[in-house]
């Protein structure tokens, strides 16, 4: 993928399985921030959707679509890079390509 470092809207997301990086929106429990996540398909655990990946079998963590502001791809190892990237903070009108809803 070119340009790794940026964030992208979720509607682009992949929805393989794969690790990704996503801002959580900002809520009542707390500022915005960036979880590692992935899509799953509907099991015995929960239903298909955005799981975060450190969910294990009986404790499920589950994103909603409309809780996930955007998406990037892992970022390749860099040591001089040791922590994850902030949050997207812009303008959601930045990003939707549609309504909100």
């Amino acid at each position: 993928m070119d340009e790794p470092d940026r964030w992208r809207h979720m509607a682009s997301a992949p929805k393989d399985g794969s690790r990704i990086l996503v801002t959580v929106r900002p809520s009542e429990q707390g500022p915005a921030e960036v979880d590692l996540a992935y899509w799953s398909r509907a099991d015995q655990f929960g239903t298909e959707g955005w799981r975060s990946s450190d969910s294990s079998p009986g404790r499920v963590i589950e994103y909603p679509e409309p809780e996930l502001k955007c998406w990037m791809p892992l970022p390749t190892a860099n040591l001089s890079r040791a922590s994850m990237p902030s949050p997207w903070e812009g303008e959601d009108v930045l990003l939707l390509d549609g309504s909100g809803i």
